[in-house]
């Protein structure tokens, strides 16, 4: 598979041809398009608000128009994406950035999701309109300052008086938070049963108070807050009819964790591709640098690691569409691309020497944006602990 070195965009690198060989018409259209706005709007754009760690609201919003919210979901003008577009969308977005895919993820998957799964058909009607055209923004709240892992062990409580639903308690690291028109909140009822509650225009909301958290190294454009809940009133109609325990929540982070998989190979690729073009035109010695062994060891290693992720991924879509995908599969895909992104991502930074601490060349933010996904949708660890006790049948979790 000869590159050509003035290749003036990113490959679509697919080895194996896993992905080309078996798209349909109708994913690969939808591969391409979401690919299309990546090249053309984010790579050129996103730079400067990482470096400045601002949102990218101009280009948050424009992903109204790439037909991909709601995800699956079809009610109200959703998506109706399947399993392998669901897939490739979250690839092709972290291709280009982690904040955009996150930015898309927290609204698309963990808060339109939430609702289009466990919301009544009133609720639905309520909200699923506003979040689809993007009238609206979601944020899904589930972890705390001290609540990270063992998320069953939430400590936010609701208290029933009267028609409202008394909300205390704290979270952390909410994305699009303070943005949010819809915030879905998870927090123990007088009774100690987790349900979901919708605070709406929570930044406005009389006894919240949020603030971003600034200081991060990695997936700088996107916003994360911290946010506390002091005495908040909250309808007893915004309490999700469908949320019965926190089995319900772990269903809404099974089905992130799928996507997250795909974003881990999707990071990976983009770094690798990065440092392809890269080491195909950067000329060292009198002959580009890709043709020196040491920098062949680094694009074969990458090389292959993408192309196992892109495999895994491709099973997962079809146990998916086979109804066969179980909680420990997306865990093992998870926590086997993600630590393959850390590593991928690594390759590629030292590929480039010097110039790959630069974000002019893309890879600098990729190779953090990898770190975060290592943590989350379950850390890697725990992850880990899901697939031992899947396939010895002993919890090793405490």
């Amino acid at each position: 598979m000869a590159i050509p070195a003035d290749t003036k965009e990113l490959l679509g690198f697919d080895y194996y041809n896993i992905f080309e060989a078996n798209l349909s018409d109708k994913q690969r259209e939808t591969r391409d398009r979401v690919r299309e706005w990546v090249q053309n709007r984010v790579l050129p754009t996103i730079n400067p608000y990482w470096e400045k760690a601002e949102f990218p609201f101009e280009l948050f919003y424009e992903m109204k128009d790439l037909g991909i919210m709601g995800g699956a979901l079809t009610e109200y003008g959703c998506a109706g994406l399947d399993v392998v577009e669901a897939g490739l969308v979250a690839y092709e977005l972290s291709k280009g950035d982690g904040s955009i895919c996150t930015g898309y993820g927290v609204h698309s998957g963990l808060a339109l999701g939430t609702i289009g799964y466990l919301a009544s058909d009133e609720q639905k009607e309520r909200w699923m309109p506003g979040l689809v055209n993007m009238e609206k923004i979601g944020a899904f709240g589930l972890t705390e300052p001290t609540v990270g892992s063992n998320a069953a062990g939430i400590k936010t409580t609701a208290k029933r008086d009267g028609d409202y639903y008394i909300l205390n308690g704290a979270k952390r690291w909410i994305g699009n938070a303070s943005i949010s028109n819809i915030l879905i909140v998870w927090a123990r009822d007088d009774e100690g049963k987790i349900g979901a509650f919708v605070v709406e225009d929570a930044p406005e909301t009389e006894g919240v108070s949020m603030e971003n958290i600034f200081g991060k190294v990695a997936k700088r454009a996107v916003l994360n807050a911290e946010i506390h809940f002091d005495n908040v009133k909250v309808p007893v109609e915004n309490r999700l009819d469908k949320v019965r325990s926190f089995r319900d929540a772990a269903m809404v982070l099974f089905n992130g964790r799928y996507g997250v998989s795909w974003e881990a190979a999707g990071c990976a690729a983009g770094a690798f591709e990065h440092a392809l073009k890269y080491a195909l035109e950067r000329e060292q010695f009198g002959k580009p640098i890709a043709g020196f062994q040491l920098i062949q060891e680094k694009l074969v290693e990458m090389a292959s690691e993408v192309t196992a992720m892109q495999a895994m991924c491709w099973q997962l879509a079809e146990n998916a569409q086979r109804g066969t995908l179980t909680e420990a599969m997306s865990s093992m895909a998870k926590y086997h691309n993600a630590r393959k992104a850390r590593r991928v991502t690594e390759l590629a930074r030292e590929t480039l020497g010097g110039n790959g601490i630069a974000i002019e060349n893309h890879i600098a933010r990729l190779w953090t944006d990898a770190e975060v996904i290592y943590t989350y949708e379950g850390s890697n660890e725990i992850n880990m602990l899901i697939v031992g006790r899947d396939i010895t049948g002993m919890n090793a979790f405490v």
